[in-house]
């Protein structure tokens, strides 16, 4: 069931007031009444049930009833007061994962931005490279609120309790300096470079067998995880020297070459789901290896 996604917490008696688009959505969209109920979820990622008392006016008067901490819950309070580079510890069993997103071009970054959202990334970069065709101009505040209501919307219509943050468009410098500074915060962090060929890391033999693939990545159980995504045309040489400089871990996922919007929701998921069963598989291979 949808969720609604609250932009203020309740006053102290537990009522909210929901005016604008927030009223017309509900009360004319979903043509809500007093003594109905609705699925919410407040700025801190906690879960409630909101019983309508009235629509009187351009006003619907809510009360906010069972409060239940969402799993896997960031607040949104916390996302917007960080200092830069730094992300929210959210208080549950699956680490933090950030995209960092290179910009395609015409409207894709509308659908990244939802996926994503939908998908539990705590938070979206994106930046301009070489080969992105949209450039850094003005009018970034635009796409920024646009990229917002799509993250609620996404929200919303996937129950997602992680409050996804999307971050002011970089170019490759920015980056790197916000990823030192993340890494500075988390210094568990893992970057990984989602490229569409091998890449040479190194000699032969310099790095484990089991610590060329995603498994073998995940399975120090990081504190954040970032993935780096090219745009159409992929990284230039020079984008994956300076990854690999700044500490990322390239990888190739398969035989096949992605579209840009189909690596990150591919990326995410292949992350979310080695994370999220991790307990598992980890539990497996030592009984095997009893």
């Amino acid at each position: 069931m949808k969720r609604f996604i609250l932009s203020q917490p309740p006053d102290p008696r537990g009522f909210i007031r929901l005016k604008g688009r927030d009223y017309h959505y509900l009360v004319r969209v979903r043509r809500l009444r007093g003594g109905d109920l609705f699925p919410a979820i407040l700025p801190d990622g906690t879960e409630v049930q909101v019983r309508v008392h009235s629509t009187d006016g351009d006003t619907l008067l809510g009360e906010c009833l069972a409060h239940e901490k969402a799993p896997g819950a960031v607040s949104a309070a916390d996302t917007q007061k960080k200092a830069p580079g730094t992300l929210p510890i959210p208080k549950e069993r699956l680490p933090p994962i950030v995209l960092f997103q290179a910009l395609p071009k015409g409207t894709k970054m509308d659908l990244i931005v939802r996926q994503a959202a939908e998908g539990g990334i705590t938070e979206i970069v994106p930046f301009a490279s070489e080969h992105s065709i949209p450039k850094l101009r003005g009018g970034g505040e635009e796409k920024l609120r646009r990229w917002e209501r799509i993250i609620r919307e996404a929200r919303q219509q996937s129950g997602s309790g992680i409050a996804t943050a999307i971050h002011a468009p970089l170019d490759m410098d920015g980056l790197a300096g916000y990823w030192e500074s993340i890494r500075s915060d988390r210094p568990g962090s893992l970057g990984l470079l989602f490229h569409q060929d091998p890449v040479d890391q190194g000699p032969v033999g310099s790095t484990p067998l089991e610590q060329g693939s995603l498994h073998g990545y995940l399975g120090s159980r990081p504190e954040l995880t970032a993935m780096a995504i090219g745009p159409e045309g992929g990284f230039s040489p020079a984008e994956v020297s300076r990854f690999l400089a700044m500490g990322f871990k390239s990888l190739k996922i398969g035989d096949t070459i992605l579209r840009t919007e189909t690596a990150a929701l591919y990326g995410a998921a292949a992350i979310r789901i080695i994370l999220l069963e991790s307990d598992s598989w980890t539990h497996k291979s030592q009984q095997q290896i009893q």
